[in-house]
């Protein structure tokens, strides 16, 4: 086959033939569809997670019979009033006082209803130096931080009348509105400033102004047009803000990686001496063809978290699969579109500084890979040795990994004022900021068998010991539904509290409502949240490992036709994987330099984050294995040997692989800036485990690994030969030859 020609087989090569044949077309087609995604999901809505949709258990049924039921919740407040020196108590004028001062400031805001004084509730301390005035906001529960701010300042008020007092509001409108305030910004600046810092980190990378804007416009409107579907899918699938900012860090990176990939490999080839037709089709039959296989690949990663049946890890799952499934078909489609039409124009708005970069695929970075690659193929078995007994070593503190729901002082910090609220009010009153809810649904609420099981359980709650009191029941008669309100014994000490909700699930309510025909009584509460969550997180890492790993195992298989490099890619996943889990111990566990990131005291990792960090990660770094043993397999076809071919590959994709990398560490890292540890986990532990990834993982360990198998690499066993044919979509004589490439290395034969 001369330059001409284009018999190509694949769909990645084909649609890039045709997207380079109808320029406009596959523009225009692509801007279509992203404005149509936009507008009929900004039509249709967003149909956000409900609470009877979050997770299973217990928790999952309270809800769903007061959904059934029909009965709106509304957001519980409380003041505490507090003596600061220990002289005053709660039998005091003074203290009596602004009780009173407070009941009459909170009704006098319109906002609230069903104030009750400390007197009346017996919302008294052990020791009367603290009370608290209790009430509902007025409307839903869902807004009412948005009508609390008049009842904060009126509370502000009496404490400025009263200075040896502590008199402070928490509840579920006050934490809304003082997290949104403080973190909702906090996330749009680490969303917003993820562009810029993409786009510097490009012009690094091209030198040139145009170069650099195209991979970020083609995932910016890939994240636009999975934004517009996300609103149409949640009619089905209910989405979140948190599937909203996984959706946007994911698509951005993976965005501007495959655009990266395709837009260097048409850049090397125009270099090499391609016209520009040709240089084209030779980037869609390759790059596009890795792009194709590693989309898919991260598709079939991010399509586990499907199986963990937990609608928030559902809702992530399939936004950031929607987004990669649009950023990967808009890089093969209206990219090369955009490159036929922009020509030499790409290298428009050339930076200065970086005049003497030359538009090729070999770079200084591949100088320094080049050294690097020399010594690791010289003596392939110590370069496996060391990289394998690092990342071994790295990954030794994850035996001992510590997960957990993190506690508000745990997330926050004491960055909040709320934060030293809520302890206080825990310290006082043990359990009262958490209650347990017991949901008790009966034929009959008021029959007298229910009512003296009602009276029942209020008293052994207490005489168990799994609660100090006082336990509340709210009836719902025309519901035939009752409410119980018990504050357990350990307040925000997670392990004890745990006990006492299980002292309550075990033993009080098998004694007492258990008796009752007809009667249901789920449990449920943060603590009976945090149980439920993780016992089906911890059910479903069998399914999601399983399903993740043994496609992307047969998507490699089918991709490379080699069972060893299959296996071997598992495996520096799974090693990738490991190392991260070690750095997230060692920092946010054991606190092994937590000062750098802020993250002193935490002492756990928060529940979701390892099976959430697997997922993630196992997708991701499919992007840079197929992406280098593809150029390498490249080569091994053109006949070079082995050796040779690991050596062109991995040198030739250095300068992309490091910028794809340090695009990817770059915008995780900002998420690790967040005052949330929950987040800053998540931003870390993603930083980490790419900047591994692309180092030591692609850089050392797979060419040595690669280099010991030799031959073996390719091998695959003969009653797999049936298995179809998915290696490549360009026979390798169509490659025209060209002399040699920066580094002396020929390029074709």
């Amino acid at each position: 086959m001369g330059n001409g020609d284009t018999r190509v087989r694949g769909i990645a090569a084909r649609a890039g033939g045709w997207s380079a044949r109808h320029r406009w077309a596959a523009v225009g087609i692509w801007v279509l569809f992203v404005v149509l995604a936009m507008g009929l999901g900004s039509a249709a809505g967003r149909v956000d997670v409900n609470e009877s949709d979050q997770m299973g258990g217990e928790t999952h049924t309270a809800a769903r019979i007061v959904e059934d039921a029909g009965i709106d919740e509304p957001a519980g407040e409380t003041v505490l009033i507090q003596a600061k020196d220990g002289k005053l108590t709660a039998t005091d004028a003074e203290f009596r006082a602004a009780v009173t001062a407070v009941v009459e400031a909170v009704e006098g805001t319109g906002e609230v209803t069903g104030v009750t004084s400390p007197y009346e509730a017996r919302t008294i301390s052990k020791d009367g130096r603290s009370a608290l005035v209790q009430f509902d906001m007025r409307g839903e529960a869902d807004t009412a931080g948005e009508r609390v701010e008049p009842v904060l300042k009126a509370v502000e008020g009496v404490q400025k009348d009263h200075g040896s007092l502590r008199i402070e509001e928490i509840g579920g409108a006050s934490m809304m509105k003082t997290f949104d305030d403080a973190f909702g910004d906090d996330f749009q600046k680490a969303e917003y400033s993820a562009v810029p810092v993409a786009l510097g980190i490009l012009l690094v990378a091209f030198g040139a102004l145009v170069a650099a804007l195209v991979p970020v416009a083609l995932a910016i409107t890939a994240i636009m047009a999975t934004m517009g579907l996300m609103g149409l899918v949640s009619h089905f699938q209910p989405m979140s803000d948190t599937a909203n900012s996984v959706m946007l860090l994911v698509g951005l990176a993976v965005g501007v990686d495959y655009c990266l990939f395709y837009l260097r490999r048409e850049r090397e080839e125009r270099a090499a001496g391609r016209d520009a037709q040709t240089a084209l089709r030779i980037a869609a039959a390759t790059s596009g063809r890795a792009i194709v296989v590693s989309g898919v690949t991260v598709c079939v990663a991010m399509a586990g978290m499907l199986f963990t049946g937990i609608a928030e890890f559902e809702a992530m799952g399939l936004a950031s699969l929607m987004v990669v499934a649009v950023a990967m078909v808009g890089s093969v489609t209206v990219l090369p579109a955009l490159l036929s039409l922009l020509g030499e124009r790409v290298e428009k708005g050339r930076v200065p500084f970086l005049r003497r970069r030359r538009p090729s695929g070999t770079n200084e970075g591949s100088r320094f890979w080049t050294a690097v690659l020399k010594r690791v193929l010289a003596k392939p078995l110590l370069s496996a040795a060391v990289a394998v007994g690092a990342l071994l070593a790295v990954a030794a503190p994850a035996l001992g990994m510590k997960t957990q729901n993190l506690t508000l002082d745990q997330e926050f910090g004491d960055s909040l004022p709320i934060v030293g609220t809520y302890n206080r009010v825990n310290d006082a009153f043990p359990g009262g900021s958490d209650p347990a809810q017991v949901v008790v649904r009966a034929d009959d609420i008021n029959a007298p068998e229910v009512r003296t099981a009602l009276a029942d359980f209020r008293d052994r709650a207490i005489s168990s010991g799994a609660s100090r009191g006082p336990v509340d029941i709210t009836m719902h008669d025309e519901q035939n539904v009752a409410l119980i309100h018990v504050p357990l014994v350990g307040g925000s000490d997670q392990d004890k509290a745990g006990e006492s909700l299980d002292k309550l699930r075990d033993d009080v309510r098998p004694a007492t409502l258990g008796k009752v025909d007809g009667v249901e009584a789920p449990i449920t509460g943060q603590v009976a949240g945090n149980k439920d969550f993780n016992d089906q997180l911890v059910g479903s890492v069998a399914p999601v490992f399983a399903f993740v790993v043994v496609f992307a195992f047969l998507l490699m298989l089918l991709s490379f036709r080699s069972l060893t490099v299959a296996i071997t890619s598992i495996v520096l996943n799974l090693l990738s994987v490991g190392a991260a889990y070690g750095i997230l111990v060692a920092v946010f566990q054991h606190g092994w330099g937590a000062s750098l990131v802020g993250a002193e005291g935490v002492g756990a990792i928060v529940t979701w984050l390892p099976l959430f960090l697997f997922v993630i990660l196992f997708g991701l770094s499919m992007d840079y294995h197929v992406f280098v043993v593809s150029r390498i397999r490249e080569a091994r076809l053109r006949g070079r040997t082995t050796r040779e071919a690991i050596q062109h590959g991995v040198v030739t994709t250095a300068g992309v692989v490091t910028s794809a990398a340090v695009i990817m560490v770059a915008v995780f890292a900002i998420f690790g800036t967040l005052s949330m540890q929950s987040m800053k986990q998540m931003g870390v532990g993603l930083a980490a485990a790419v900047l591994i990834d692309a180092t030591i993982i692609r850089g050392v360990l797979l060419p040595a690994v690669m280099a010991l198998l030799g031959e073996r690499n390719w091998y695959l066993p003969k009653w797999l030969h049936r298995l179809p044919d998915l290696t490549h979509d360009e026979a390798p004589e169509a490659v025209a030859p060209v002399a040699r490439d920066d580094e002396g290395e020929r390029v074709g034969v």
